[in-house]
């Protein structure tokens, strides 16, 4: 069993659920999620993360500009090229924690 987290403090209670709908907002979308996932293994160009994914570059730069709104990833210039980056290591923890979750949560569902 697994240990619960702190509650949130009573402060927190109001703008903590907003603040989590607005991430969770930018989190609604397959490929951004995969982009999340490829990112967690480190900076890459948008070329890169097009050809690990095999998505069209326009696409690619949609969901990293909405990734980017959401404060999900960080810009980073160098020459011609831009690189993108999670801004923070705990997307791809709780990521990993969220795939996992529906993957068990899918796995005992016994009606649709």
């Amino acid at each position: 069993m697994q240990k619960r987290s702190e509650p949130i403090p009573a402060e927190e209670t109001v703008a903590a659920p907003k603040a989590a709908a607005f991430v969770a907002k930018a989190l609604a979308d397959e490929n951004r999620l995969r982009i999340i996932l490829s990112l967690a293994a480190g900076k890459k160009p948008v070329s890169r993360i097009v050809e690990e994914l095999g998505i069209s570059q326009p696409l690619a730069s949609h969901h990293l500009k909405e990734l980017k709104r959401a404060l999900l990833v960080q810009v980073e210039r160098s020459g011609p090229f831009i690189y993108y980056e999670l801004a923070d290591p705990r997307i791809a923890t709780i990521l990993t924690d969220l795939n996992r979750l529906a993957a068990d949560l899918l796995a005992n569902r016994t009606a649709f």
